[in-house]
């Protein structure tokens, strides 16, 4: 029986309580609908930023926006928002969400993320199923980080599986209901597979969700030794996950999220700035000067991230965009941490007191900033740079 999938609701923001929902079909619109509900986000934020919590509410908003199925394609209900025409928008996307509330981001960026994996590797039957998970309201994600009793897929009779084992930093725990899991096979394999949590529950720890920021992601360690799966919940082929461009150059959806916890943190500074009339003094115009540059420069970086994974997936071209992926995520981190840095000089002491949000945001977004790796992404840029022969304005621009 074929699906029907329901026609996407954009949403527009009139004040922090009303709502007003219109319908609408193109990625752009999912742009502007994040952009609308971008200072609702913000309002919200100190009510769910409590360790251990989750930003239940947000993600209704999200969802009555049809946020969470507009990475979808439009033959399955969605707005296109994952073709590579699209990047720059779902950037700018990820980006408005980011600037809303930090945890938000990240959450709804592993959303988007298993969305796109799931629509590049799974069988059509299956991709039908889990994007009408989408449609009835379930929330996706990726748990891919694991200590030493990762996961394993212990074959069983009939073409079942038995998982043994745990993740950790699994973001949304407790609320992401179709997290896509990797899991090691007998033979070595890494196999993705999506978990229906809801059927299934995993073991959560949520003491392991100690952070320094971030806390209302519910980045808790998850057990899920003891479940069982069949082989109709796996995703693509063993070592797909891993396949690139596309592992690497996801990174440009976080830095994505990341750049717009930064122009929150500058638009905050100004607006701090403002209330106490400090508009006159040069130094602080100089650092706002700074700031207004800095953020600039990670659109740029945005436009530039897009261009790449446009770009064909010849291997050579494969290569180009892995590097450029790294440095626009290590580009953005030392944008992020520069904005952190000037804006701590522009409010002094008394903007880092609750409940001014310039304290939630440094934390939030000096914790995300931390990803894996950061020395061997630059690095990977550096050797793809020194294997090549062209000059430095046709490295990245052929």
């Amino acid at each position: 029986m074929a699906i029907s999938f329901p026609p996407l609701l954009t949403i527009s923001v009139a004040s922090a309580d009303t709502l007003t929902i219109y319908t609408g079909t193109s990625a752009e619109a999912s742009e502007e609908a994040a952009a609308q509900l971008a200072p609702r986000l913000a309002a919200q934020a100190p009510a769910s930023d409590q360790e251990g919590g989750f930003p239940v509410a947000e993600f209704e908003w999200l969802r009555d926006a049809g946020l969470l199925t507009a990475p979808l394609s439009k033959a399955l209900g969605g707005t296109d928002l994952h073709l590579p025409a699209h990047t720059l928008t779902l950037l700018r996307t990820l980006k408005h969400i980011g600037r809303g509330n930090l945890a938000v981001g990240r959450v709804y960026e592993g959303h988007v993320n298993a969305l796109q994996l799931m629509q590049r590797y799974a069988r059509p039957k299956q991709t039908t199923r889990w994007a009408a998970d989408a449609h009835a309201g379930h929330l996706f994600g990726v748990w891919n980080t694991q200590a030493d009793d990762g996961v394993r897929l212990e074959p069983l009779a009939g073409g079942r599986f038995r998982l043994m084992g745990s993740k950790t930093f699994g973001s949304g725990a407790g609320h992401v209901t179709r997290p896509l899991i990797t899991g090691a096979l007998p033979d070595g394999g890494w196999q993705m597979f999506i978990l229906p949590a809801d059927e299934l529950s995993p073991t959560l720890d949520a003491s392991f969700w100690q952070p320094l920021g971030m806390r209302a992601t519910a980045s808790f360690r998850i057990d899920l030794t003891g479940l069982e799966i069949s082989a109709e919940e796996f995703v693509g082929k063993p070592g797909d996950y891993y396949r690139q461009p596309d592992f690497s150059g996801g990174a440009i959806r976080f830095a994505a999220v990341q750049l717009g916890a930064a122009e929150a943190v500058f638009n905050e500074t100004r607006r701090f700035l403002q209330q106490l009339n400090r508009t006159d003094d040069p130094y602080q115009q100089m650092r706002l000067g700074e700031l207004a540059g800095l953020v600039e420069s990670g659109n740029l970086w945005l436009r530039g991230a897009a261009d790449h994974a446009s770009r064909p997936t010849a291997a050579s071209e494969a290569t180009a965009t892995v590097a450029y992926a790294n440095l626009v995520r290590t580009a953005m981190e030392d944008i992020c941490l520069r904005v952190l840095q000037i804006a701590e000089r522009c409010v002094g002491a008394r903007g880092l007191l609750r409940p001014e949000p310039f304290e939630r945001l440094h934390r939030d977004l000096t914790h995300y900033l931390r990803q894996p790796a950061p020395d061997a992404a630059i690095a990977d840029a550096g050797r793809f740079a020194l294997t090549q022969t062209e000059p430095a304005h046709q490295l990245w621009h052929r």
